[in-house]
């Protein structure tokens, strides 16, 4: 584990303390729990807003081949 120093403010320090008395954790666990939770929203957040910016990226283009002639060219049936 990489060692950090965060600043809490006071509430957000006595709260912390109080959820980690309640659930028999250490503030430590608490706070990775938070930022685990954090980045998987903030990457699934990314993700979708990747996915929106390319979606039909290509329905307009001219230039390129045509797909379903090459696949039923492929295909066995």
């Amino acid at each position: 584990m990489v060692r950090k120093q965060i600043y809490l403010t006071e509430d957000q320090s006595g709260e912390l303390a109080a959820i980690a008395k309640s659930a028999g954790k250490k503030q430590s666990e608490l706070i990775r729990e938070a930022i685990d939770l954090f980045i998987d929203q903030a990457g699934n957040s990314h993700r979708e807003s990747v996915l929106r910016k390319t979606a039909g990226m290509w329905k307009d283009r001219t230039d390129l081949p045509d797909f379903k002639a090459i696949r039923a060219e492929w295909d066995r049936n």
